[in-house]
C-alpha cells in the first residue's frame, strides 16, 4: 500500500509559455514534477484532471503519459490506473554505473583538451553554485548541479553524449532529491565540484577523474539506507 494514492494537481506547472508541441509541453509538466518529486512515487495520476487543470484534450495527455511509461516515470495499468513509478534500488544502481563510466570518460578528455573559456564557464557556474548554497536555495542548486555536469558532457564535443547519460540517469537523478535538502550533503557536494573543475583547469585527467569517481561514488551509498528508512517509495525490485 502506498502512502500516497492521490496527488494535488496545482503541483504541475502551467504549460503557457512552453515550447513545442501540447503533447511536449504536457510531457515537461509531468516530467518536471515526477523528477522534483512533487508527484512522488506510488501517486495515481487522473487523465482528466491533468487535462482540466492544463486546458488540453486527452490525446497530448496521453501521448505524454506514454512517453514517461517509455522512460521508467510512470507505470499504466490499461483501462485501470496510471501511477507514478516507485524506486527500484537495482535500477538506482545500474543507472548510476552507468553514469560514472560516461562521465569518468567525460572528465578526463574534458581536463585533456578543455578551452580557457570554458574553464571560465565551468567557474561562474561554480559562483552560483556557492550563491545558492549560502542562500539554502537547494532546488536552484540542484539545477546548477546539474548544469555543471551538462556542460562537462558538451565540452567533450560528441553531442549526443549527455541524451545517452540522462537515461541512464533518470531514475538516480529522481532518487537524489531525497538528499538535496540536506545543508551538509550540498556543501559536500560543492566542495567536490569545485577539485572536479580545478582539477579541469590544471589540464590534470588522473585528478579529474578521481574526484568525478568520488563524487558520483558516494551517491549511491547515500541512496542505499532510503531503502529501510522510507520503504514505500521503493518497488519490490531490490
Amino acid at each position: 500500500m502506498h502512502a500516497i494514492d492521490e496527488f494535488d494537481i496545482k503541483l504541475l506547472n502551467p504549460i503557457n509559455g512552453m515550447q513545442g508541441s501540447l503533447a511536449q509541453r504536457v510531457y515537461h509538466s509531468l516530467r518536471e514534477a515526477i523528477l522534483d518529486l512533487h508527484l512522488a512515487p506510488g501517486m495515481v495520476l487522473r487523465k482528466a484532471q491533468i487535462c482540466e487543470y492544463l486546458g488540453v484534450s486527452r490525446s497530448p495527455v496521453s501521448e505524454a503519459i506514454a512517453r514517461l511509461a517509455a522512460e521508467g516515470l510512470l507505470d499504466v495499468v490499461p483501462q485501470s490506473v496510471t501511477r507514478v513509478s516507485c524506486f527500484s534500488m537495482s535500477e538506482i544502481r545500474e543507472g548510476a554505473f552507468l553514469r560514472e563510466a560516461l562521465e569518468l570518460a567525460a572528465v578526463s578528455r574534458v581536463a585533456a583538451i578543455r578551452s580557457d573559456a570554458q574553464v571560465a564557464e565551468l567557474k561562474q557556474n561554480l559562483l552560483l553554485q556557492n550563491t545558492l548554497v549560502e542562500q539554502q536555495d537547494y532546488a536552484a542548486f540542484y539545477r546548477a548541479d546539474e548544469q555543471m555536469h551538462r556542460l562537462i558532457m558538451h565540452f567533450t564535443g560528441f553531442e549526443n553524449l549527455a541524451a545517452v547519460a540522462n537515461n541512464a540517469w533518470i531514475q538516480v537523478d529522481r532518487a537524489r532529491r531525497l538528499l538535496l535538502p540536506n545543508p551538509g550533503r550540498t556543501t559536500e557536494s560543492l566542495e567536490q565540484h569545485h577539485r572536479i573543475v580545478k582539477a579541469i583547469e590544471l589540464q590534470d585527467t588522473v585528478a579529474a577523474r578521481e574526484a568525478m569517481q568520488l563524487h558520483l561514488s558516494e551517491l549511491v551509498n547515500r541512496l542505499e539506507p532510503l531503502l529501510v528508512e522510507r520503504p514505500s517509495l521503493f518497488s519490490g525490485r531490490k
